[in-house]
């Protein structure tokens, strides 16, 4: 799992992707491709963005819901969370985490 997390965040659209989420969580796909567009210049087709958020669903980074006919995107910040805390407060020896 942590190997998916690291991929995710390897890429530079993907974390724009997940910047993008910070400042307004819940979008769809038709808005995250407008953001990426107008705040960094990126005109990717929707196919490629539908390919990042895949990869960052996989990861458990971003989380899918459904109303209606539309697909919304949340950011889901618990595996970044869990990376952190093991690095920053690593578990005493002979304990598991």
């Amino acid at each position: 799992m942590e190997e998916d997390l690291f991929k995710a965040l390897a890429d530079p659209t993907r974390r724009r992707i997940l910047d993008g989420l910070v400042e307004r969580d819940g979008q769809t796909l038709f808005e995250i491709c407008a953001r990426l567009a107008t705040d960094h210049g990126l005109g990717l087709t929707r196919q490629a963005v539908s390919q990042h958020l895949a990869v960052l669903e996989a990861a458990d980074l971003v989380r899918t819901r459904r109303e209606g006919r539309y697909k919304f995107h949340d950011l889901n910040t618990e595996p970044l969370e869990h990376v952190v805390t093991r690095w920053l407060r690593p578990t005493p020896p002979g304990s598991t985490p």
